[in-house]
């Protein structure tokens, strides 16, 4: 057992580290799941492609203890400058998100949770969540998604059929099968990103 292994499994901090399959694109996340509950630190670096520009961003997650996002709050930092975002669930189900441009006020179709497009942690989160907290339904699983670095905000549907070591997610455009470590965590999701 690895010193990360252990660290999730007595609910301490522990870090993780994926690369995209180009390897243009980082993010590295420390996990604190004391006490039963979420709360993740991360950062996810982009090189210039020809479908975005480069960008450096840092976030804060926070879920309650049956792991219900309550808080995520980006940094981004693109050449043009620094915008903010702050996406928080109401004890209602009511989603407020505010970017630099607007505020937004939804039910999101009761979505719990926030998957962010290419973030090999952020979007794979109800796996994490079924497999740590082993809550929630996997079928049909409706989601705040969000773009970066635009901040492109949207209702999405998502299922997640999980096995030993595998994950497969089923979305509106197709399915992919994710590797995963016992925790739920990615492993490893092609096209997107490798856990090193």
């Amino acid at each position: 057992m690895t010193s990360s292994d252990e660290a999730a499994d007595t609910g301490a901090k522990t870090m993780f580290t994926w690369r995209s399959v180009d390897g243009g694109r980082f993010e590295q996340v420390r996990l604190n799941t004391a006490g039963g509950r979420l709360r993740a630190y991360g950062r996810i670096i982009s090189a210039e492609t020809t479908e975005v520009q480069a960008y450096s961003s840092s976030y804060e997650l926070v879920a309650n203890d049956i792991g219900i996002t309550r808080r995520l709050s980006f940094r981004l930092l693109k050449t043009g400058g620094e915008a903010p975002l702050d996406v928080s669930r109401d004890m209602d189900g009511r989603w407020m998100v505010q970017t630099p441009y607007s505020t937004i006020q939804s039910d999101f179709d009761g979505a719990e949770g926030v998957d962010v497009a290419m973030s090999p942690f952020l979007s794979a989160l109800p796996i994490f969540r079924h497999t740590f907290f082993g809550k929630g339904a996997l079928t049909d699983v409706p989601l705040v998604s969000l773009r970066l670095p635009t901040y492109e905000i949207e209702p999405e549907v998502r299922s997640y059929t999980i096995g030993d070591g595998t994950a497969t997610v089923t979305t509106a455009t197709g399915t992919v099968e994710l590797s995963i470590d016992e925790h739920g965590l990615v492993l490893d999701y092609p096209g997107v990103a490798t856990r090193i």
